[in-house]
């Protein structure tokens, strides 16, 4: 084994260079101090400046390249070991991102660091469009360039993205192995790029995208360098795609919450709807009425609901509804008239209340939810179940009328008996004999009117335990009351405004037997008819309340009724006080209403007949000297005088 230990030195000089330098083992200590390559050479320098052997010069410089060697060796290390930490620590970073672009803009970051370059810059493939677009830049000034689309087999990149193979340039511009692309050289122009590195990100067999780094001077890339971008670029192809594998699968979450979102409301339509059903059912069953129907739709939709009838008028209301205003009830009756089905106006939703042939009217709901088609339907099957209800409730009325109007015919026609069959009839209709009755005769302004007329008619007496009947243009009516001429008025008042028509009411009354009803009714007839020809189209009197008309056309001719209505406040201030108001009312108007003249006859001073003309007027009224009621009051002074002392 040879000796490998260094000989003693054999000359002063020797011995003086290796006192100076020491042996070949002070490049240990320039190793371990990671001294630069200059510093190698000094102790070859000082020994051949001490005049050392040649035997030792050539110890020295063998041990100094063998340092050199190491020390590259050494760097080289340092070097792989500073890579795969900043790949370890890109993986940690990748891990940790979920988004695509947190991801790209940490691969190439790292990337231009660990090969120091000026740019780096990655691209994603577009297999449908053929074509590599940049996605994300670090150290790129140009906006062209940060917006560059590559085709596949152009330029550098294009090319890395068709082939799936790394490729690098020198100097890119001049480069005759790339396909170049005016937009392409422009935007690397702009950019002042000059050596370029380009590696495939691929998954498999599939390139997914480019990663690049880029010097704006001749700094070539290493093959080393492109071995660690290359390892960069597996990393980030396996994190893109995770994050796109994500990013596909929050979608998909995002549209199966949503799916089951549409299914929920979809559950919860159909159970509303199906509540809904249920509840108006029962409605149908147990005689609701629309009102119900508008409070079950408000508490299941929301909103406010209306419930007009054909003209417009509410008919019931739930919510706490706002009323509509004029314009919205003109826009709802030109929707319902012409439109089946649910429609939107603003924030009113209206369905028609109609059947195949008529519309009864509409329900508005007022909600500026929007309506989906189960709750739409919703709205749709209030409006039948309140159709069905009026009609339930119009057949049950008309058959209740039908009842209350044949037997007001009998009994007007006079073929009422006293048999238990019209005891019965009389029960079932809840009509009190005991108590006295009033018959009106009514007549509308229009006949086109008739038939709402009688509706509304049958329904007033239904509820006031009376009968209505309809003859010819008549409508009659025999209601509790002992007061016909306040009847009457009442009845043309309220049947006018229901009917938006003028209605005329004659009255008679009261009567107490079933038996004096046809002879009420003709003189009822005989009012309206002094009525309508007195032109007091919408007005309702008595034959007592018209004076003397009414006297001419009472059916008893009652003529003390007349006379203690018009006179009897006189005749009875007479009787109590022995006066004689009565002789001076007669005098007064025989002499045509002359005062001296009436003194002279009476032999009485003018005062005295002025204290007795202001007397009568306490007693008559203000207005007992105008020309009708002073008509009435001389017919009723001759009726007395006709009548005798005992009248």
């Amino acid at each position: 084994m040879r000796d490998r230990t260094v000989p003693p030195p054999r000359t002063p000089g020797e011995m003086m260079v290796r006192t100076r330098t020491g042996t070949p083992a002070v490049f240990l200590d320039l190793l371990a101090r990671e001294a630069a390559p200059a510093e190698f050479e000094e102790p070859v320098l000082a020994a051949r400046a001490a005049g050392a052997a040649p035997e030792t010069l050539a110890e020295l410089e063998a041990a100094r390249l063998t340092a050199l060697r190491v020390r590259g060796g050494m760097q080289r290390q340092a070097r792989r070991e500073a890579e795969l930490t900043a790949l370890f620590d890109l993986a940690g970073d990748l891990a940790a991102l979920h988004d695509l672009d947190p991801v790209l803009e940490a691969v190439v970051r790292r990337a231009r660091r660990l090969l120091d370059a000026d740019v780096a810059y990655v691209t994603l493939n577009d297999d449908e469009r053929g074509e590599t677009r940049m996605r994300m830049t670090d150290g790129s000034v140009s906006a062209a360039f940060r917006r560059l689309r590559i085709p596949f087999g152009d330029g550098l990149g294009g090319l890395v993205a068709q082939t799936a193979m790394p490729y690098s340039s020198d100097r890119y511009l001049s480069d005759p192995q790339f396909r170049h692309r005016a937009h392409i050289d422009e935007a690397v122009a702009e950019e002042a790029l000059v050596a370029m590195l380009g590696v495939p990100m691929r998954l498999g067999s599939r390139v997914v995208g480019v990663l690049y780094a880029a010097n704006r001077g001749e700094r070539p890339f290493t093959p080393e360098q492109s071995v660690l971008l290359g390892t960069l670029a597996a990393h980030a192809a396996l994190a893109v795609e995770n994050a796109r594998l994500l990013a596909d699968t929050r979608a998909a979450l995002e549209e199966l919450d949503t799916v089951n979102g549409r299914i929920r409301a979809r559950s919860a339509a159909i159970e509303r709807a199906a509540q809904a059903h249920d509840r108006m059912a029962a409605l149908v069953v147990g005689g609701g009425g629309p009102a119900d129907v508008a409070a079950v739709v408000t508490e299941v939709l929301g909103g406010a609901l209306h419930v007009l009838d054909a003209d417009g008028r509410r008919l019931a209301a739930s919510g706490g509804p706002v009323p509509l205003a004029e314009d919205e009830i003109s826009a709802v009756l030109a929707v319902a008239g012409v439109r089946s089905g649910t429609v939107r106006h603003g924030d009113l939703w209206i369905a028609p209340i109609a059947t195949p042939g008529e519309l009864l009217g509409t329900l508005v709901l007022r909600t500026r939810e929007e309506l989906g088609d189960a709750d739409r339907r919703i709205l749709e099957r209030a409006a039948l179940v309140t159709a069905m209800l009026m009609l339930l409730r119009c057949s049950a009325a008309e058959a209740e009328a039908r009842v209350r109007g044949e037997l007001l015919d009998d009994l007007l026609d006079g073929r009422a008996d006293a048999s238990g069959a019209l005891e019965a009839r009389i029960r079932r209709v809840g009509l009190d004999t005991g108590a006295p009755h009033v018959v009106l005769s009514a007549r509308c302004a229009s006949s086109r009117h008739h038939g709402r007329a009688a509706f509304w008619a049958a329904s007033y007496a239904a509820t006031a335990h009376g009968l209505a009947a309809a003859r010819g243009e008549e409508i009659v009516l025999l209601l509790p009351g002992s007061g016909p001429g306040d009847t009457a008025r009442r009845v043309a008042k309220e049947l006018g405004a229901a009917l938006a028509t003028p209605v005329t009411v004659g009255a008679a009354g009261p009567v107490r037997e079933l038996a004096e009803v046809p002879a009420a009714h003709r003189e009822a007839r005989r009012c309206a008819d002094t009525l309508l020809a007195l032109d007091r189209l919408d007005d309702g009197a008595d034959a007592r309340e018209l004076g003397l008309v009414g006297l001419l056309i009472g059916a008893h001719r009652d003529a003390r009724a007349f006379l203690e209505t018009t006179l009897g406040p006189v005749l009875d201030y007479d009787a109590r006080r022995g006066t004689s108001l009565v002789r001076t009312l007669e005098t007064y108007f025989d002499t045509r209403c002359a005062l001296s003249r009436t003194a002279e006859r009476l032999h009485v001073h003018i005062n005295t007949v002025h204290q007795r003309l202001h007397r009568l007027g306490r007693l008559l009224g203000e207005d007992w000297q105008e020309p009708e009621r002073a008509l009435e009051i001389q017919l009723a002074l001759r009726l007395h005088r006709l009548r005798g002392p005992h009248g």
